[in-house]
């Protein structure tokens, strides 16, 4: 017979584990819903184009990572791998352009076909915000106030540095192409095959290998800085004043390109060395020309995005879990009682465990198993004067009370 597991790469979340999850995606609802931003649902998988011409087609994503499969009807899909380019989709197959700026968040369940490693599996949980509208430095920083604001939310502000650098305009990028190529054409011989082709295609990508070989070329590259032209200077330097005056802490990253293709002008990481080698939590930067490239006008574009799990690996303490109340028949003829009382319970906003058979100790034991703070016992003789027996599980203390008290008493 063959052994029925989870497929590499897939896990099963549940118990603290899941607490923890569900405790990050509710501190990121609080906080960007305090700036404004409405939920929004994308289908969890899309046609492959919407992945494929948006994200680069020599993005990691594109070329090794993404799960796609041909329907019955011979249509080329696939399961989404990021939120952005599926958001962006969304804001204009639904006509969102007419209202702007138009402020969105999403989170749900990712797919990239990787080595699984530590807070980052083939399947996983992406918690992410667009900012679509706003092509001005004052946006930059309050999407990354935005994000420091529900990191510190979880606690962990104090664990994580934000990276930030600038990758300009149109014509920067093409002027730090143009010194990137020649740079690295002197150095042919001593890169990875993989970046040799790169090079042809999007040099930029060569600055993101993770071959020792490439960053060790890479380490002496040009500096992106160097080729940025005075409006892409003074739009950088009006983002990282706003950081200072709002008392962001960060660190100016030359070498932060980030792994799309659509990123230009800001680009930023959450960063920490709690997690190993992979240490980026919460990453960034403006898309100005991604809703255009889309078919959707040039609608200025920010947003980040984290993964869920990574973020709750990093979590301390375990979110408190609300103590059960233990309803208790004693006897088969108290049991429709204790039915309607765990409902009446439950109604009135009470979390109630039921034990579904046993007797009175077998229950007992259980209702302590399950950390109850109280048990309600229903026995015949109290049941026959419309009464229950209360016990405070902590204390031992115990007492009568009348039925129609009993919700109050609990409250």
């Amino acid at each position: 017979m063959v052994k029925l597991q989870c497929v590499r790469g897939t896990y099963d979340l549940y118990g603290d584990a899941k607490r923890k999850t569900k405790q990050v995606v509710a501190a990121g609802e609080q906080v960007v819903e305090k700036y404004g931003f409405e939920e929004i649902e994308t289908p969890i998988f899309e046609f492959t184009e919407v992945f494929a011409r948006n994200l680069g087609d020599t993005s990691d994503i594109v070329t090794k990572e993404m799960y796609c499969f041909q329907d019955r009807g011979g249509e080329s899909l696939t399961l989404r791998p990021e939120g952005t380019a599926g958001v962006v989709r969304a804001f204009i197959s639904n006509g969102m352009q007419q209202n702007l700026p138009v402020k969105l968040y999403y989170h749900g369940q990712m797919f990239r076909y990787e080595r699984p490693q530590k807070g980052r599996q083939r399947q996983f949980t992406q918690f992410g915000v667009e900012l679509l509208g706003a092509d001005t430095p004052q946006a930059d920083i309050e999407v990354i106030a935005m994000a420091y604001e529900f990191l510190e939310k979880l606690g962990l502000a104090g664990q994580v540095v934000v990276e930030i650098n600038s990758l300009g305009d149109s014509e920067s990028r093409n002027a730090y192409r143009e010194k990137l190529v020649a740079y690295l054409q002197e150095h042919f011989d001593e890169l990875s095959e993989e970046s040799k082709n790169r090079l042809e295609r999007n040099p930029l990508r060569v600055l993101d290998s993770k071959e020792e070989c490439d960053k060790a070329v890479v380490e002496n590259a040009p500096l992106y800085a160097d080729s940025l032209n005075e409006a892409s200077k003074t739009f950088f330097n009006k983002v990282l004043n706003g950081l200072d005056k709002l008392g962001i802490k960060y660190r100016v990253n030359n070498r932060l390109v980030r792994g799309l293709d659509y990123y230009s002008h800001t680009v930023f990481e959450l960063v920490t060395d709690k997690l190993g080698a992979q240490g980026t939590v919460l990453a960034g930067g403006r898309y100005d020309g991604l809703v255009e490239q889309m078919g959707g006008g040039a609608v200025a574009g920010i947003g980040w995005a984290c993964g869920v799990e990574r973020l709750a690996m990093l979590l301390d303490e375990t979110p408190e879990v609300v103590r059960p109340i233990a309803v208790i028949p004693v006897g088969e003829d108290t049991e429709d009682k204790a039915l309607e009382i765990a409902y009446a319970l439950r109604r009135a906003g009470l979390k109630v465990e039921q034990g579904y058979s046993g007797n009175l100790k077998k229950r007992m034991i259980k209702a302590n198993k399950i950390k109850a703070c109280k048990a309600v016992i229903i026995g015949s003789d109290e049941l026959a004067k419309g009464m229950v027996t209360l016990k405070d599980l902590d204390s031992g203390e115990q007492k009568t009370v009348v039925i129609e008290q009993l919700i109050e008493e609990l409250k």
